[in-house]
C-alpha cells in the first residue's frame, strides 16, 4: 500500500512522533493508522515524543577517558528528577553518550545547532562537483540535499549511528530511554578534547 503524506500527517498529529517514525510505523502496518499508533506506542516513540516539553532541571555530567588519556569527553545529560538521575540506566546511558562522542567527534548535538554558513559551505562544495560533472540543474539539487543529509548524519551526535548497533540512531537510543524511565531526557551539551589537535584561534 502507498505511504501518502496525508497519511503521515495524520499519524504524526495523533502521536507527536517523527516524521520519519510515522512513515517506518505506515509501512509496517500497511497503512493500518491503528496499528501504526500501536507500534509507536511499543517502540516508545509516542511515550517520547509526549515527554519532550517537560522541564529537565536534573541530570549528569558524565567524563570519560580514552587511550590511556589521549581523548576526553564531558557531556551533561538532563532528566526531570533527582531520582532518575541517580537511577543505573539513567547512568548507562550518560557513559554511553560519552563514547559515542569519543568514537565518532559530532561537533552539534542537533542540526538546528550547525551554522547556516557551514551548511552553505557544503552545499556551495556540492553544487561545484556537479556543476564540474555536467550534472543538470534538478540532479544537482538531489546532489546538494543528499550531502547536506550525510553531513548532518557525521556531524550531529542525535543523528549519528550509535556504535553498539548501527540500524539505530542516537536519537532513537534516546528515545527508548525516555520510554523506559517515563521521563524527558536531554542532551544539553558535550565538549571533546584530543591531545595534540589544533586549538581554535582567538
Amino acid at each position: 500500500m502507498e505511504i501518502t503524506a496525508d497519511m503521515i500527517k495524520a499519524l504524526r498529529a495523533e502521536t507527536n512522533a517523527g516524521i520519519l517514525d510515522c512513515r517506518k510505523a505506515l509501512q509496517e502496518s500497511d497503512g493500518d493508522f491503528q496499528k501504526a499508533v500501536e507500534w509507536l506506542r511499543q517502540k516508545g516513540m509516542v511515550t517520547a515524543a509526549n515527554r519532550s516539553d517537560r522541564v529537565t532541571s536534573n541530570g549528569v555530567i558524565e567524563l570519560y577517558s580514552h587511550g590511556a588519556g589521549r581523548v576526553g569527553v564531558m557531556v551533561e545529560v538532563n532528566c526531570e528528577t533527582d531520582f532518575v538521575a541517580r537511577s543505573e540506566q539513567f547512568r548507562s546511558l550518560a557513559h554511553e553518550l560519552a563514547l559515542q562522542i569519543a568514537a565518532n567527534s559530532p561537533k552539534y548535538i542537533k542540526p538546528d545547532d550547525i551554522p547556516a554558513s557551514e551548511l552553505d559551505r557544503e552545499a556551495d562544495m556540492a553544487k561545484a562537483r556537479g556543476k564540474e560533472d555536467d550534472k543538470s540543474t534538478q540532479v544537482i539539487d538531489k546532489m546538494m540535499e543528499g550531502v547536506l543529509d550525510k553531513y548532518k548524519d557525521e556531524v550531529c551526535l542525535l543523528r549519528q549511528s550509535y556504535i553498539r548497533d548501527e540500524t539505530m540512531t542516537v536519537e532513537k537510543l534516546i528515545m527508548q530511554n525516555v520510554a523506559a524511565t517515563g521521563e524527558n531526557l536531554v542532551v544539553r551539551r558535550f565538549q571533546r578534547w584530543e591531545l595534540g589537535e589544533e586549538l581554535p584561534s582567538a
